[in-house]
């Protein structure tokens, strides 16, 4: 999006109160949004008239922006999930569980003994969110950022997961102390979702025509009073 140094003030203008926002300041920025002269002079002739509308114009662009912004963070996110299906072979359902059971595993406390059978579940569980993105992805198919983005946070969050167990389960020693535990666990991860900008423009306001000049009042007809009969 064009000017997007502009939408910090877009963002500060349509969080204000209606009662105190400066619609000088709001027409200013839909004209260097829009560059449209002609809805910038209606606007400023009578601003209070066309509140909505300067409202409308500038949620729209911030609407838009938001909807960009996301979209390339899902396509980086994308690419993150490129290479942790190429490390895992996540492809392949049959791939064989990382062989890494310490000798001692019997001895480990049973806390740690869990993120060794956690992390075949976490396995399972990423190669089931490979699978929906596959599924979202056939080719000649269009599918909104919104629908592949939970599969991909889960996939990346589970991904972090599952290298921080094989990480404590390596290392930890018999007889040290249980390491503090985190407060999210992949599971919680799952159920995360986001809270994606709206894909449709907002609703247009009441008074969101092509702007026009005012129309002039018709003259108001004189009343003639009549006399009452006695």
């Amino acid at each position: 999006m064009k000017n997007s140094e502009l939408i910090p003030k877009v963002k500060e203008w349509l969080d204000a109160n209606p009662e105190d926002r400066d619609l000088a300041a709001g027409a200013l920025l839909v004209l260097q949004l829009t560059n449209n002269r002609i809805m910038y002079q209606n606007f400023m002739r009578k601003p209070k008239l066309y509140a909505s509308r300067i409202e409308y114009e500038l949620k729209k662009k911030y609407n838009f922006y938001l909807q960009q912004l996301t979209h390339e963070q899902v396509a980086e996110m994308g690419k993150q999930v490129e290479v942790i299906a190429k490390e895992h072979n996540l492809p392949n359902e049959h791939e064989e569980f990382k062989k890494g059971k310490r000798a001692d595993h019997d001895a480990l406390p049973v806390e740690i003994q869990a993120l060794y059978a956690q992390n075949l579940s976490i396995m399972q569980q990423m190669r089931r969110c490979h699978t929906q993105l596959q599924l979202l992805s056939v080719e000649h198919s269009t599918c909104p950022d919104s629908e592949r983005y939970p599969f991909l946070k889960e996939l990346i969050d589970l991904d972090k997961q599952y290298h921080a167990n094989w990480q404590q389960y390596d290392h930890f020693k018999v007889g040290e102390p249980l390491p503090e535990q985190p407060k999210e666990t992949a599971e919680e991860h799952v159920e995360e979702t986001i809270d994606t900008p709206a894909e449709q423009a907002p609703a247009a306001p009441a008074d969101a025509t092509p702007v026009k000049k005012a129309a002039k009042k018709p003259a108001a007809k004189k009343t003639t009073s009549k006399k009452t009969k006695k």
